[in-house]
């Protein structure tokens, strides 16, 4: 149980990283990256790497309930789909572009544009895949088979 928790928050914690470098590769793109000189391009790097770590904080304090409640459902019911976990970074991802959109004042320059949704919803389905590869492909409740149990000998009929 312990080691399940573990694994859960250590998971949750890399795809909070993986989505807001996501986020951030949106703002940094890898093109602009490396067009750059040589000289600035290690200087860009760093100024991205740090800028994930300034993200990932507002990443996982947004996402933190939603995945929560997300996870103690998969575990409980044994989901372990790559597309479960993807289609909830996915929503998890539109309620935040949405709560930033309508958090905006009125008059204000608006987060509502294609850009935006596509980075919030990549962002999104990154940080599922990767919770996913971490720990949600190992969800579930963890039986261990009784001795002298199969399921050729529980399926023959009984005589």
């Amino acid at each position: 149980m312990i080691v399940r928790g573990v694994r859960v928050l250590l998971a949750f914690i890399v795809a909070c990283l993986a989505a807001a470098l996501t986020l951030v590769l949106f703002v940094y793109t890898p093109a602009e990256l490396l067009a750059l000189p040589a000289d600035m391009r290690g200087d860009r790097i760093s100024e991205a790497g740090l800028f994930t770590l300034a993200v990932a904080p507002h990443v996982a304090s947004f996402s933190a309930l939603f995945a929560l409640v997300a996870v103690v459902f998969a575990e409980r019911r044994g989901v372990g789909a790559w597309s479960y976990y993807t289609l909830v970074g996915v929503a998890i991802a539109t309620a935040g572009f949405l709560i930033q959109h309508f958090s905006e004042a009125p008059g204000q320059v608006t987060i509502l544009q294609n850009y935006a949704l596509i980075a919030f919803l990549a962002s999104g389905a990154i940080g599922g895949t990767v919770y996913w590869f971490f720990s949600g492909r190992y969800a579930g409740p963890r039986t261990q088979p009784t001795s002298g149990s199969s399921v050729a000998q529980s399926a023959r009929p009984a005589t």
